[in-house]
């Protein structure tokens, strides 16, 4: 999201802006309670109609949905995929940030590489950002916890070979990968409720915090897109156009300029490709190639990707004042308990300039701004 402000504008009110954004999403481990419990028929509502269901409730614009993947929504959905103990998970947590590695974060744009993508976005020098990552929160884990067992037992029973067990699959055409699909499409409409949810939120807190008006303040979604998702898509395989099911995993869509799924106010620029770093590194604002489209079935990274297990992270945490080596990086954070901290901190992820340049290098995202943090919310 991109706010229209300046460093200089929110700087000195930097504590009060995260303080407010602390309180109006709930963070941590199973965190919930932003919106009223839901009832079950409305959970499966959300299932259905995604980010759209938000907007209908005064959650951001309909504008918003033009500038995020599948217009928020994944079509041809069956809600009853979904069992009802993750449904029952999801009555409580629309709204809210969760644990591990989703985070709120607080930038500023700290140089332009490519100033015409960068002006077609709306992002310019100084400007205050604000990256938010988060999913479908307890419904989708619950929804990977139903299937994993049914996976595990499709992968012997088709005669699968996989190199991991944790890449246990199923034939789409099968009764456990159609049941799979639709479960996972049910809770991409989740994730894209909850986040645009938060969205608002985060545009309330600004108002709020700096005693701004939402016209005054300029706040509007850059793009909202997956990171874990399966989808059917067309490309061109050993010559021809063929349909596929491309599952991006840590990954993310990368299409390039002109590209027909490229919302049309960026077609000239392509797609943006968010790649996050650690609390104290920053973030990368790329696009898509057309290489890409060749390459990788138009993919590119999504985040660095850790360097150190979580109990390794503990480990090099051990002794240390984690919230005091990040103010002395120029970063404030909050957090719903030190552990996350902890587990994310400076170092537990890889190197974010070296896996910048390898997607450029391999020439499936081209650099269009990076940005500095300033502050994070951790669950």
């Amino acid at each position: 999201m991109r706010t229209g402000l300046v460093l200089q504008e929110v700087q000195h009110r930097l504590r009060s802006v995260l303080e407010t954004l602390f309180q109006f999403i709930p963070a941590g481990v199973g965190s919930e309670n932003a919106l009223p419990a839901l009832s079950r028929q409305e959970v499966r509502k959300v299932l259905r109609e995604g980010a759209r269901w938000a907007v209908a409730r005064g959650f951001g614009s309909e504008t918003d949905l033009h500038f995020t993947e599948e217009n928020g929504r994944m079509e041809e959905v069956d809600p009853d995929a979904v069992s009802e103990k993750a449904v029952e998970r999801g009555r409580q947590q629309l709204g809210t940030l969760g644990s591990g590695n989703h985070f709120i974060e607080i930038d500023y744009v700290e140089e332009i590489f490519d100033v015409d993508a960068a002006d077609c976005f709306g992002i310019f020098p100084g400007e205050i950002c604000v990256f938010l990552h988060s999913g479908s929160r307890g419904l989708g884990h619950q929804v990977c916890t139903d299937h994993l067992e049914k996976m595990n037992a499709a992968v012997r029973k088709y005669g699968l070979q996989v190199p991991d067990r944790q890449l246990s699959c199923a034939p789409i055409q099968s009764t456990e990968g159609n049941d799979y699909y639709q479960a996972m499409k049910a809770a991409s409409n989740y994730a894209w409720a909850n986040r645009q949810i938060m969205g608002a939120m985060v545009e309330r807190a600004f108002c709020q915090s700096l005693q701004l008006s939402p016209n005054s303040l300029g706040c509007r979604l850059v793009y909202d897109i997956s990171h874990n998702i399966a989808k059917k898509e067309r490309h061109q395989v050993d010559g021809r156009m063929r349909s596929v099911m491309v599952h991006r995993k840590g990954a993310t869509r990368a299409l390039p300029a002109g590209h027909e799924l490229v919302p049309a106010a960026y077609r000239r620029a392509g797609q943006p490709v968010f790649v996050p770093g650690d609390m104290g590194t920053g973030s990368y604002l790329l696009v898509g190639t057309p290489l890409a489209l060749e390459a990788s079935f138009g993919s590119s990274c999504h985040g660095a990707g850790r360097r150190w297990s979580r109990a390794q992270a503990l480990k090099h945490a051990k002794g240390k004042d984690l919230f005091r080596v990040m103010e002395s990086m120029g970063v404030q954070v909050m957090a719903a308990g030190k552990k996350t901290v902890a587990e994310e901190m400076p170092g537990a992820y890889k190197d974010l300039e070296e896996v910048v340049e390898c997607a450029v290098s391999a020439g499936i995202s081209r650099k269009v701004a990076r940005f500095r943090p300033l502050g994070c919310i951790k669950g």
